[in-house]
């Protein structure tokens, strides 16, 4: 993974030291809330519903276990004994006193770690799949190219002051895992006739109270000019992006208004515009970024595990655990372990001081030094020998970690909701936790197959429930908690917004309507491999909206 340099450590303790100084300000009155705000903003501090928040940028999701630690001590001194991972592959910590922040700042920096731009107007952390560098579909790895967009990005003069938030994420294979047809930018690598590497770019994404799927405006985009077009696109949405309306004032409204054909003229005739060439990225620049990603030396094995077999025959727990969090690396004899972080009846996301400390010494024993986050709040080793799946699985057990459900419909995103967000106008997480307690990780989970259910406390969508096979979105109506559903939503390759099944449903009752979702799938499926997904795109709304409505199910019709 990338390690600081001189600039980069230089750069980092600078800002430290400025924010540090704003903190004291605060602290003595000298600046109010409101004088403060912007200052913490592009710290990464929050003021949420009962105390400060800080945001952790990890970068396109990589962790050493070194860092992992740093953020498990965090955990334990300074907040209550947990982080929050979310779905921007960052970690959150609800609890921290505004005058330790800048000692926590101090910790953090001392493992190549900080929180700037992880809020504010500004480009955010820069997203990417979280199988990067060992997916067996991979075209290229990602992360040299992630890295290199945070670098430029980072306080970056231009556009330190946007109109609103930017999001910029990148996927290195055909199946998208990264949703980056909901980001502002969304970059795919690709190949083109010649063999040559690229990327597909794709604008105007997002989700939150005008969600959109981005469109595609270059099908290839030779890699030397990543930044270059990137800032083209920037340029055009800091010129003429709203400032009036903080509601209208991303990108993709930006593009709907002016057309989508206009703004990729727009972006096309400023990235010609600038003939400088300072932006193009020199091949040897790029070789010494992907330097730091190089893979890990992996001893040859077979592509059979007899370990694993017999563990198998006799563990069904751990063939379930097996069959469901790890996929096929690109590697014979290694797989990419998905550690759950959606526990039966816990909160989604959330991982405890001594959990995190058990994952970075598996990250060491067996996972070569790698950690990554994912966007759908869980944690993953990407280079884990076939051989040493027992032992991992053993370990993570004995701590909590290996339920078997991801991607199963207990593996749910979940934001902080009302138990934590000043913005929610409902509970998330409780939710959640009711709808994992309904199905668990057993024989009827797996039955139902590749389930994602996504739930947001408020309609800025922080829990991505428009891209949800079964998406939730909370609200407040009448002083009530209302949670209206929507169906077939999907951040992959072929991504679309879900669709609003009817008048919502009570908070008592939102969990009922789900299991008559469920429900209906399994008795329309064609097969028992059709997934939820296929078969809502098969037969549409109809049945279930029959299923949910023509019944005493308590909605408020």
């Amino acid at each position: 993974m990338y390690r600081y340099d001189e600039f980069d450590a230089a750069f980092v303790a600078d800002r430290l030291n400025q924010f540090s100084d704003q903190v004291q300000r605060r602290l003595s009155g000298e600046l109010t809330e409101e004088q403060f705000r912007i200052h913490r903003l592009m710290n990464g501090v929050y003021l949420q519903l009962h105390a400060y928040m800080l945001r952790v940028a990890i970068p396109y999701g990589a962790l050493s276990p070194r860092q992992l630690r740093k953020l498990a001590h965090i955990a334990r001194r300074y907040d209550k004994g947990f982080g929050h991972f979310t779905t921007r592959q960052n970690i959150q910590f609800n609890w921290p006193a505004l005058k330790d922040i800048p000692e926590i700042l101090g910790e953090l920096a001392s493992v190549e770690m900080h929180a700037i731009q992880t809020s504010g107007n500004c480009i955010r952390n820069v997203t990417a799949d979280h199988f990067a560098g060992a997916a067996a579909d991979e075209i290229e790895d990602p992360r040299p190219y992630a890295e290199i967009l945070r670098q430029w990005s980072s306080i970056h003069p231009e556009f330190t002051y946007l109109p609103r938030k930017f999001k910029l994420a990148l996927s290195g294979a055909p199946h998208d895992r990264a949703a980056i047809q909901v980001h502002d930018i969304g970059y795919q690598l690709v190949k083109n006739e010649a063999g040559e590497t690229g990327f597909a770019v794709y604008v105007g994404g997002g989700l939150g109270r005008t969600p959109m799927v981005g469109h595609k405006i270059r099908d290839f985009l030779p890699t030397k000019d990543l930044l270059a077009y990137t800032q083209a696109i920037v340029r055009v949405y800091n010129l003429e992006g709203r400032r009036d309306n903080k509601y209208k004032a991303r990108i993709k409204i930006l593009v709907h208004e002016k057309g989508f054909e206009a703004m990729r003229d727009a972006v096309e005739a400023e990235f010609a515009a600038d003939k400088s060439d300072l932006l193009a990225l020199p091949q040897n620049e790029i070789a010494r970024i992907s330097a730091y990603f190089a893979p890990p030396a992996l001893t040859e094995r077979p592509a059979d595990s007899q370990a694993l077999k017999a563990r198998r025959a006799r563990d069904p727990a751990f063939a379930g655990f097996v069959d469901v969090n790890v996929a096929k690396h690109r590697q014979d004899g290694y797989g990419l372990v998905t550690i759950s972080l959606k526990p039966i009846g816990g909160i989604p996301g959330d991982a405890t001081a001594e959990q995190m400390e058990l994952v970075a010494e598996l990250a060491e024993k067996f996972g070569h030094d790698e950690i990554r986050v994912s966007h759908e709040q869980n944690l993953v080793l990407p280079h884990v020998a076939l051989d040493d799946l027992p032992a991992v699985y053993d370990a993570l057990r004995a701590q909590g970690l290996a339920t078997a459900n991801a991607g199963l419909i207990s593996d749910i995103i979940s934001c902080p909701g009302m138990d934590y967000c000043s913005l929610a106008t409902a509970r998330s997480i409780p939710v959640a936790q009711r709808i994992s307690e309904r199905f668990a990780d057993g024989p009827r989970a797996r039955e139902i197959g590749a389930m994602k259910i996504k739930i947001s406390g408020c309609i800025n969508a922080c829990g991505h429930h428009h891209v949800g096979h079964i998406g939730i979105l909370g609200l407040e109506r009448k002083g009530v908690e209302t949670y209206q559903l929507t169906l077939g939503g999907s951040g992959d390759e072929s991504c679309t917004l879900g669709d609003i099944t009817g008048p919502g449903f009570s908070y008592e009752d939102v969990v009922d309507a789900v299991e008559t979702v469920v429900d209906a799938y399994m008795g329309l499926r064609a097969s028992p491999d059709e997934d939820f997904l296929s078969a809502y795109r098969r037969v549409g709304m109809a049945p279930f909206k029959k299923a949910l409505y023509e019944r005493d199910s308590g909605s408020d019709i």
